[in-house]
């Protein structure tokens, strides 16, 4: 299972940016797949994840009302669309994919079955 994440850049404060995640074929439709992020000196934290279907979403509490997990099968997508960003928003953020959107907003990212590279977000205040 190959992802690649997008979207990344500079944004100020109250600003929206998009992050995208690319599939390789097979991920879309076998895999539950969520948004990770992590600062430097930090643990890896779960921020989003979504089911198969993109019939279940799990958000972290810090980003509920303010980002929006989605998935275009069809395509082999998956996005977060992050509005409202925040300075405490700021870090490198990673896509994953994994058996059970639920269990990925609880397990330790350690224990998550696929990564892709991670791409920075930079929020100015």
């Amino acid at each position: 299972v190959q992802l690649q994440a997008s979207g990344g850049g500079l944004v100020q404060a109250g600003g929206s940016l998009r992050l995208s995640c690319a599939a390789s074929s097979r991920t879309g439709a076998s895999y539950s797949m969520g948004w990770f992020r992590q600062v430097p000196g930090r643990e890896r934290e779960f921020v989003a994840a979504i089911s198969v279907t993109g019939t279940l979403t799990y958000y972290a509490d810090s980003v509920k009302g303010r980002f929006t997990i989605s998935r275009d099968n069809a395509k082999n997508m998956m996005y977060l669309q992050m509005n409202n960003l925040k300075p405490e928003d700021m870090a490198v953020y990673y896509c994953a994919a994994d058996l059970s959107a639920r269990e990925m907003s609880t397990m330790s990212s350690d224990s998550i079955r696929f990564w892709g590279q991670g791409t920075l977000v930079t929020v100015s205040s």
